[in-house]
């Protein structure tokens, strides 16, 4: 068997194949709620042979949301259609997952198809929240400091829409803390200039996360999996490093995190990112191989062979696909094709399964 298309155990849960589709925005929900949309983009994944499907950000809170148009998880409403969806991709074999997040400074927007405009209060928009008042860039508003109250608001959202989740029939939880969204402002000394217990020292900074992951480790069941996914790098001389992303999944390794998804950069703008295929791969290698914890590596890989080379260097335990599943949303079959495994197809497709 090919490695691609190995199962892969994380606690008492079994992962079909390697292959994961990446949490991408649909920028499709009104006051949150999932639809119809929602279940043909992820459904379709997991009836073409995906492992695991993973939702888009999911906002923790109103104001977590990146746009008006995000999906979101802060109320019990919610629910009921999630759990249509879970049940769908149960049903034809996939891991239902879910990330939770909050887009911190980067929050009250219009989706990029309206412009990716500031939201003013007047236009549906919201106050942004951030670890300090430092705007992500020109023209994209100034956050409000957090205070403690914030703080803790924003620890409870989280831990709440976790206890949501499994409602709803998730069986992972990813926490974002990558891209320049909360979490990864905290993180980061770039965004980070507060003079309290979550701000300065490495250990300071890396509170926070580490207060949301024991929260949801304690509601979420001891069979299930977290994940974590940071930007391993800021790629800016002064900011987040891949030495401390090294080191802080070797201590989420010990509260209970079970995977690591390595991306990158997001912190601020204007960063010129040495994009090229797999230029990611290199995080999610060193941090599987130095921390030694489970990892999935993102960042151009479109092809099976790409997947199957970086799987057999052991540089990564999953592959997550981005925008290779918005191509084709049966990328999973095309691939066993190219590596030469026969997969199973769902009993409607059969008749196609034969090229000739």
């Amino acid at each position: 068997m090919t490695h691609l298309f190995s199962s892969f155990n994380l606690r008492n849960t079994r992962i079909r194949n390697r292959i994961m589709v990446s949490p991408m925005c649909q920028y499709s929900s009104s006051d949150g709620f999932a639809n119809e949309w929602h279940l043909v983009h992820l459904g379709s994944r997991a009836v073409g042979g995906a492992g695991l499907v993973m939702t888009e950000a999911t906002a923790v809170s109103p104001e977590g949301r990146i746009s008006i148009d995000d999906l979101g998880l802060w109320k019990h409403e919610h629910i009921p259609y999630l759990r249509t969806i879970t049940s769908f991709l149960n049903d034809h074999g996939a891991i239902p997952a879910i990330q939770l997040a909050h887009a911190g400074r980067k929050a009250s927007h219009s989706s990029p198809w309206k412009g990716d405009l500031l939201l003013e209060p007047d236009d549906g928009g919201w106050e942004m929240l951030a670890p300090s008042s430092i705007p992500f860039s020109a023209g994209s508003g100034m956050p409000k400091a957090m205070n403690s109250r914030d703080i803790e608001k924003v620890k409870t959202d989280f831990i709440s829409a976790a206890t949501r989740a499994l409602e709803a029939g998730f069986r992972i939880i990813e926490i974002h803390s990558a891209h320049g969204y909360l979490l990864h402002e905290f993180l980061s000394p770039l965004t980070n200039k507060r003079t309290d217990e979550y701000g300065g020292s490495f250990e300071n900074r890396i509170r926070l996360l580490l207060a949301i992951v024991s929260g949801i480790r304690n509601v979420w069941p001891e069979r299930f999996p977290l994940f974590v996914r940071i930007s391993c790098t800021d790629w800016v001389e002064g900011g987040w490093a891949i030495e401390d992303a090294v080191a802080f999944a070797g201590i989420l390794k010990e509260n209970g995190v079970d995977l690591i998804d390595c991306s990158s950069g997001g912190i601020i703008s204007g960063v010129t990112i040495p994009a090229a295929p797999g230029y990611q791969v290199q995080f999610a290698e060193r941090v599987r191989k130095e921390a030694g914890i489970a990892t999935g590596a993102v960042g151009l890989i479109t092809t099976a062979g790409q997947a199957e080379k970086i799987l057999e260097k052991g540089q990564a335990d999953l592959i997550i696909f981005g925008r290779e599943f918005l191509r084709d949303p049966y990328f999973p079959f095309h691939a066993a094709y190219e590596l030469g495994e026969d997969v199973r197809w769902p009993d409607q497709y059969l008749r196609a399964k034969k090229k000739n």
